[in-house]
């Protein structure tokens, strides 16, 4: 069985990536997909871990991009060029960014908090529970660590949703050319998260067919069963490429290694039409 949409501490996951892999193995999982979101930080240590425990780790991230009005969509690259110069510059920036948003988002937080009589966070502890990316999932954890709210779902309704601050994308079409140049696989993640309008999201992933897209998530969390069965049409009429991954951060639940909604598991059928791609893509990008 694989997984092929992971996430470690390097971004708003739980597990370090040495961890994950383990966690992985211990699931019965021969290959999966660390795809932090917009880092690459964790994915030389997974595929480490990956050697010794015979599990195949797939380097991929997951990029926050924007398209047609639409901000937020996630795309991700699989089998990328972790060293690529163009791929790291270009997540150093977006990195920078993000970690002055996300104290915006703190001095935010704690300007509610004080209102309330409660004791500020400090920068420090939301940081620690961080490998990499700060992210709001971890300004969540350290509120729930405080005990100030009952579960992630709490922390981002009282206080993170009030307090955001917007976000900088990048340019789907770019990214999506980007993860390409560099011998990756270009998959959208969980569409449904884009819109679940069917006619609107159809248009969409047909116009990003155009563009280069490789292949869509079809078997993911978000998604419905009949929203599944809507996107495995939907791959097969625009020859796009089916993946399937937990989109695991450890953090619910009913967030489980290796098993999607409903406890589905995901087929090692879907890997050679995308390892394929991947080595087709390599020999044009050398």
């Amino acid at each position: 069985m694989i997984d092929l949409h992971m996430h470690s501490s390097c971004s708003d996951g739980v597990l370090p990536p040495e961890q994950l892999v383990l966690k992985a193995q211990e699931a019965g999982l021969s290959h999966i997909a660390l795809c932090d979101h917009d880092t690459i930080g964790g994915v030389e240590a997974a595929i480490a871990t990956g050697r010794q425990c015979d599990v195949e780790v797939i380097p991929g991230v997951e990029l926050s991009v924007c398209f047609k009005g639409y901000s937020d969509v996630h795309l991700l690259g699989y089998w990328i060029d972790i060293h690529a110069r163009e791929l790291t510059e270009q997540l150093d920036a977006f990195a920078f960014r993000r970690a002055n948003r996300n104290r915006e988002i703190v001095m935010a937080v704690n300007q509610l908090l004080q209102q309330e009589g409660k004791d500020p966070l400090n920068i420090s502890e939301v940081e620690a529970l961080a490998d990499g990316v700060m992210g709001r999932p971890h300004i969540a954890r350290a509120l729930l660590q405080r005990g100030y709210v009952t579960g992630m779902e709490d922390a981002f309704s009282r206080y993170l949703v009030r307090c955001d601050v917007p976000k900088t994308y990048w340019s789907l079409e770019d990214a999506l050319t980007t993860i390409q140049r560099i011998g990756g696989v270009a998959v959208l993640a969980h569409p449904t998260s884009i819109t679940r309008d069917q006619q609107i999201l159809t248009a969409l992933i047909s116009e990003l067919k155009e563009l280069g897209l490789d292949g869509i998530e079809v078997y993911n969390t978000l998604a419905t069963e009949h929203e599944t069965m809507f996107l495995q049409g939907l791959s097969n009429r625009l020859n796009l490429l089916p993946t399937g991954g937990s989109d695991f951060h450890g953090i619910e639940e009913h967030d489980l290694i290796g098993k999607g909604r409903g406890g589905i598991r995901f087929s090692d059928a879907l890997l050679p039409p995308l390892r394929k791609r991947a080595a087709e893509r390599s020999v044009s990008a050398s």
